[in-house]
């Protein structure tokens, strides 16, 4: 899987993967958290997820990093803000009061272009990769952060029934990832209503990391 499979599925709209309200999951166990007010919550492979203007509301910083431009142009649009766009490097740098988003490679973002990060949400992003790209994605992140506690969503499933994105990443490959760095409870486990894609039985997991080891 490379870029330009992302791109296209941008390009044509192909993206059920974008929800249209935010996510339920975020709004009950966001607070697991335990974040300050005005916290920097950062999301990587971001879209243009509705979920970015709920933080907002609740008085959050936001940051992220997304592949596709045309997702972020979607995003501010759907926000109603014009933001003011700069080229840092290989990444276009879209920006608006409380929220920067980082517009390209998510590996050529690095610590010193993102900035202080409180926490992460990975709505999607570790299940939007294949397994042989998980490693180096979670080695970054945690670079990026600096370890910084993660509400993780995933998806667990029967991977030879049906192809990712979304991938199917079980908590033993969460543990291999992050057990390290992090303690690692898992919040809830739901059943996926009517299976993923509508094809494949599948349970959707939240976890919340907090980095409790050195």
């Amino acid at each position: 899987m490379d870029a330009q499979f992302w791109h296209d599925r941008w390009a044509s709209n192909e993206i059920g993967f974008h929800k249209s309200d935010a996510n339920p999951l975020l709004v009950q166990y966001f607070d697991k958290l335990s974040l300050a007010k005005e916290s920097r919550v950062f999301l990587p492979l971001c879209g243009k997820t509705l979920d970015i203007g709920w933080l907002l509301s609740r008085g959050c910083r936001v940051a992220g990093a997304e592949l596709s431009a045309v997702a972020i142009k979607q995003l501010f649009a759907d926000l109603g803000v014009t933001p003011s766009i700069t080229k840092v490097g290989a990444l276009d740098h879209y920006h608006a009061p409380q929220l920067h988003l980082f517009v390209g490679d998510f590996f050529h973002v690095t610590p010193t272009l993102l900035g202080q990060v409180d926490a992460v949400y990975d709505r999607a992003a570790i299940v939007a990769l294949p397994r042989d790209m998980r490693a180096r994605y979670a080695t970054h992140l945690m670079t990026l952060t600096a370890h910084a506690p993660q509400l993780l969503i995933s998806f667990e499933y029967d991977q030879q029934v049906m192809e990712g994105p979304p991938f199917s990443v079980t908590t033993e490959e969460i543990q291999q990832h992050y057990s390290k760095r992090y303690d690692i409870s898992i919040l809830t486990n739901l059943d996926v209503p009517g299976g993923l894609k509508g094809r494949c039985p599948a349970t959707e997991r939240v976890y919340v990391l907090r980095a409790g080891r050195p």
